[in-house]
Formats: structure tokens, sequence, C-alpha cells
């Protein structure tokens, strides 16, 4: 998984490059996903903009868009 680094000193990126390769380690998958939720940054709403989408489209054509940006899907 690659997140965002928003930093924009060369020493904050390494920083932050080390904490994540620290709580990857140290941290279960389920922590870990847990712990990238919690420092990116929130823009918008996105139950409102879940709940759009939902509205237009079915159900297989969600999941069409779900796996076009590489969201493994299980059945």
């Amino acid at each position: 998984m690659k997140i965002k680094l928003t930093a924009t000193k060369s020493e904050d990126v390494k920083v932050l490059k080390k904490v994540l390769f620290i709580a990857k380690k140290e941290l279960d998958p389920v922590e870990y996903a847990r712990f990238l939720e919690l420092i990116t940054p929130k823009t918008g709403d996105s139950t409102k903009e879940l709940r759009e989408i939902r509205d237009v489209e079915s159900y297989e054509e969600i999941i069409e868009r779900l796996k076009k940006v590489n969201v493994q899907v299980l059945p």
C-alpha cells in the first residue's frame, strides 16, 4: 500500500518513511490499516459521496469501478 507523503522537506520525508516502515513491521495488518487511516488527511464527506454513487449506479457498476482502481473484490 502506498500513501502520499505531504512533507516538503527531505528530512521530513525521511522521518515519515522511517515511521511507516516501523509501523508496518510492528503492527498487525488491521492495526496498520487503522494507523494509516488515522494519519491520512480527510477531505469531503465520503459517506455522502458513497450514497450518491449508490443511488445512481448498480451493484455491478460499483464493483467494476472498484476493480478499475485495483481494489481486490472477493466473492
